[in-house]
């Protein structure tokens, strides 16, 4: 693998944070009305790092700055899906926040977040990740909060509470893992860790995994998700949900591959990962509201992805698996979350009833949408999970298979208590009107995930070819 500074190798993360800049200063200066230019500039950035990146997977794998960031295929992928996934977000801002008053603060939130959240998929360096972590953190409470509301005020609060005290743990982790081996590089700290103290490896192991667990939205630094999915806009909430589980996994997943046998560390990861998903599980059944339905679904969704990072380098398909799970689940959940974005006052599960006969094209992205979350053939998201429990199973983790799959049928029952109102009468006359973009964005992300789930080959032979 080559070496060396080579700036140029994290060009996409350079212009997704100078196209934040951009729009940020330049929207200082365009009225109220004309803010949507400022979403222009920010697609335009978006679509240069997909091509930027895709170009870039056709070469071979490479490191920045003396070997701090990697450049191969999982970065690639992460950087390609995080800007899909804000594009599809930015689409939302169309019925959401137009000509609203924080409109182009939101777009240069979005990108400062989301370059922090590519530094993190690509980081081969302890002091990187923490970089990376605060930069893709610190601006999802300003997005959380810019609704103004009392619960949006609450669930900002207790998201930057929440991600201080486990951004501070991830930093304890940091510095105990430097202390006892002197390295902040992961391949350095693979040769150091071997014969330093189990235990002392073991608390710096924990503390970095809990602290990824806030940025990716999973047990234990879950209790802000389901809050911020209910109280945000559409355009936070779809954000939230979503793109930061991109770097926040790849980045466990980076660090998993230095860490020594001495400690347990694929039984800590899958404590978390049958917890998100069982209590995730748990919670949203309960749920009357859709968004935070989706909120405590996010959460559990965690558990799955969680499941081949388990058994990193004990199955060939643990990085495919997780590359794929996430490209499938970003389009997945985004397509649930545009339709109650088309449908903002529809806070009620039963305030759906009669979609399908009303706007059947809708319902349809919802149902395809849910049942995917699900792991409904033939979805994308099916593909990931099954492929995730084959990982489990081929990493000697055969129980952890079965957990995934006894949830995703538990799941399935509050998913119907969002689909079967769908396809119920309405006893009053009711037009439910949507937003245009929002509903374009829903039939399009679900027709992806769908899809990609039939036509997943491709894509999975490009995924099992990346050196692990």
């Amino acid at each position: 693998m080559n070496t060396g500074m080579r700036p140029l190798l994290m060009l996409p993360e350079m212009l997704t944070f100078g196209g934040g800049l951009l729009v940020l200063i330049g929207g200082s200066f365009l009225p109220r009305k004309r803010q949507w230019w400022a979403r222009i500039v920010a697609a335009a950035t978006l679509i240069g790092v997909v091509v930027v990146a895709a170009v870039g997977m056709a070469a071979p794998d490479q490191t920045a700055f003396e070997g701090a960031f990697a450049v191969d295929t999982a970065t690639a992928v992460a950087r390609i899906t995080a800007a899909v996934g804000i594009l599809m977000v930015l689409t939302l801002a169309g019925d959401d926040i137009t000509a609203t008053a924080r409109e182009s603060e939101t777009y240069a939130l979005l990108l400062f977040s989301t370059a922090g959240i590519m530094v993190l998929a690509g980081t081969d360096d302890l002091l990187v990740l923490a970089t990376g972590y605060l930069l893709a953190s610190i601006p999802l409470y300003g997005l959380i909060g810019l609704l103004r509301s009392g619960l949006a005020a609450e669930a900002a609060l207790k998201a930057y509470l929440i991600g201080a005290m486990f951004g501070i743990t991830l930093l304890l982790g940091v510095t105990v893992l430097y202390g006892i081996s002197g390295a902040t590089r992961y391949n350095e700290l693979a040769a150091q860790l071997r014969g330093a103290p189990a235990a002392v490896v073991a608390t710096g192991v924990v503390a970095v995994v809990a602290g990824l667990m806030f940025e990716a939205g999973g047990v234990p630094a879950h209790f802000w998700v389901p809050d911020a999915a209910q109280a945000a806009n559409g355009v936070a909430a779809v954000f939230l949900t979503t793109v930061p589980k991109i770097g926040a996994l790849i980045a466990l997943y980076r660090v998993t591959t230095v860490l020594p046998h001495t400690v347990a560390w694929p039984l800590l990861i899958a404590i978390f990962a049958v917890a998100s998903m069982t209590l995730g599980n748990l919670a949203a059944y309960g749920q009357q509201d859709p968004r935070r339905l989706l909120g405590w679904s996010t959460v559990s969704q965690v558990g799955y992805l969680l499941v081949p990072i388990t058994v990193a380098g004990r199955s060939e398909f643990a990085l495919p698996s997780l590359l794929f799970y996430l490209v499938g689940y970003t389009l997945t959940n985004s397509a649930a979350f545009a339709v109650s974005t088309a449908l903002p006052d529809r806070r009620d599960l039963d305030a759906y009833r009669g979609l399908a006969r009303a706007r059947p094209w809708l319902a349809g992205a919802l149902v395809v949408a849910l049942l995917g979350l699900v792991g409904t053939p033939p979805t994308a998201v099916f593909i990931g999970k099954l492929t995730t429990a084959a990982a489990a199973w081929d990493g000697d983790y055969a129980w952890l298979a079965t957990v995934v799959f006894v949830n995703s049928l538990l799941s399935l029952f509050y998913y119907l208590r969002w689909i079967v109102p769908i396809f119920q009468k309405s006893e009053a006359t009711d037009d439910f009107i949507t937003g245009d973009w929002s509903t374009a964005t829903a039939m399009v992300a679900a027709g992806l995930s769908l899809g990609l789930g039939i036509a997943a080959g491709p894509l999975w032979d490009v995924l099992a070819a990346a050196p692990r």
